[in-house]
């Protein structure tokens, strides 16, 4: 289990827009992701060191994102005016998570822009709505070598995760204590005085740390 990437939902200015705001202050353009056609959604992404990535994610006028509970997710945090949607868990066999939540997993796909099909399997995203501090989990089934994270030139690493919400709760939502998938992470876990959820990231830029 491991941390395998960020979703921030774009805002009222739009996909491309959000991520070239969050591009600049990061001091690194985000590159298209391409569309998630279960989910009604697309997204761009900034690769990050150690095999994570930050994705903006923004829903398609689709019924697709109506229906799927990630696009559901997207489409009510961008209503708010976007912003962290979440965090996302990797793990090698869902199955587990599977019997415990008491559900199958929902199978994703996405075309990069060169035409390269990325797949993978997720499961939990109706938690994080319920409980944004949640993080959903995912399995992927292509090669390690067209993981997101793959173009990553080691210049941008995520330093730290700002998290409203309760460890514990979180822990118990895993499975596991809550340090498994963010051993490498610097988590600040603060009171919710309101809705729980990410707060903020901060990444280590070779210009110093930056917080989104």
């Amino acid at each position: 289990m491991r941390l395998d990437h960020l979703s921030y939902a774009a805002g009222p200015d739009g996909l491309a827009a959000t991520a070239a705001r969050l591009g600049q202050a990061i001091g690194h353009e985000f590159i298209d992701g391409g569309v998630h056609p279960r989910f009604g959604t697309t997204n761009m992404i900034l690769p990050l060191a150690d095999g994570t990535y930050i994705e903006v994610v923004a829903a398609l006028d689709h019924p697709a994102s109506d229906k799927a509970p990630f696009g559901q997710a997207v489409k009510a945090r961008s209503a708010l005016g976007g912003g962290w949607l979440g965090w996302v868990v990797a793990v090698d066999d869902l199955a587990p998570v599977e019997e415990r939540l008491g559900r199958a997993a929902a199978i994703g796909s996405r075309h990069r822009p060169d035409g390269t099909e990325l797949r993978w399997r997720q499961i939990g995203v109706n938690g994080l709505i319920a409980d944004p501090q949640l993080p959903f989990f995912i399995e992927w089934e292509t090669d390690a070598a067209l993981h997101p994270s793959a173009g990553a030139d080691g210049s941008l690493s995520l330093a730290g995760i700002e998290i409203a919400g309760d460890p514990q709760r979180v822990s118990e939502w895993l499975g596991e204590t809550v340090e498994a998938p963010l051993e490498d992470v610097k988590v600040e876990w603060v009171a919710p005085h309101g809705t729980p959820g990410i707060l903020a990231a901060q990444v280590q830029t070779p210009n110093g740390i930056v917080r989104i």
